[in-house]
């Protein structure tokens, strides 16, 4: 290796650890942020280590907001939003890379066309829809504009379309009905990309704070998120304690990412690359 091969490896180093030091800083100050006190928290100028590390502000927030409820509601979203939306992910994307029927690729573009759309042009549509069925302020209100992904169905199509098709018209030959083939042949297969649809998704769901906002109401239904509202009153917001509860918040989807991160990244190189 040359020098200058050395320096430009050096330099990549050195702007992706700078990249990451910007990332995880908002989480450092999180959490060291919720070690202090409400006069060190509104220091100016702030000071970056507590001088007086205290645990005072988690029990406060476990007192002022019920946690256990939000996190009993956060699971069963996350559950079966992801089961859900790995469900109909696996269909559709079957059905778009082994099955042939007219004016399937172009049905396949326009869909991937919708995800230029965010989310946010879509909230009145699903708010009123959510309204009519008289589902809100519910869990079920949660769910039910979560319950497919084009974005998945794309990584998750890309993959399949990878399995050589000769393989299909084996069991094809065998006797195996599509059914067959899909849950006890491609799926098996396609283990990595489900594994990271579902880390992703699980991710999204929990951190899910806008449409929840929206369409929950009373405190029985919030999901940790929401539940941050506690710490804001009137007089302010006593930062130190919304800091404790957003590191509780976190902390979850933070353990599950640090030990799935390369399912995540390899999931997504397969899926994304191929095809």
């Amino acid at each position: 290796m040359t020098k200058s091969d050395k320096l430009k490896k050096t330099l990549v180093y050195i702007f992706l650890a700078i990249g990451a030091f910007f990332m995880i800083f908002p989480f450092i100050w999180m959490i060291i942020t919720s070690f202090k006190t409400g006069f060190e928290a509104n220091r100016v100028p702030p000071t970056f280590l507590p001088e007086n590390p205290t645990f005072n502000n988690y029990l406060t927030a476990l007192k002022v907001a019920p946690f256990g409820r939000y996190f009993l509601n956060s699971v069963i979203v996350t559950i079966c939003c992801v089961a859900l939306t790995m469900f109909n992910s696996i269909l559709a994307a079957f059905s778009f890379s082994k099955l042939k029927f007219p004016g399937r690729d172009i049905l396949f573009a326009l869909l991937i066309s919708m995800m230029m759309i965010p989310f946010e042009m879509l909230i009145i549509t699903n708010y009123t829809t959510i309204v009519k069925m008289k589902l809100y302020d519910t869990l079920i209100a949660l769910i039910i504009p979560f319950v497919s992904s084009i974005f998945y169905t794309y990584i998750l199509r890309n993959f399949f379309m990878s399995v050589p098709d000769s393989l299909y018209y084996s069991a094809k030959v065998d006797g195996a009905s599509d059914w067959q083939y899909l849950w006890e042949i491609l799926v098996p297969i396609a283990k990595p990309s489900l594994v990271t649809i579902g880390l992703l998704n699980a991710i999204a769901c929990w951190n899910s704070f806008l449409w929840s906002i929206l369409v929950i109401n009373s405190q029985q239904n919030r999901t940790l998120p929401f539940g941050l509202f506690a710490f804001t009153n009137e007089t302010g917001i006593r930062y130190e304690v919304l800091m404790a509860g957003a590191t509780i918040v976190v902390l979850p989807m933070i353990i599950l990412f640090l030990f799935c991160r390369k399912n995540i990244v390899t999931g997504v190189s397969k899926g994304g690359l191929k095809g």
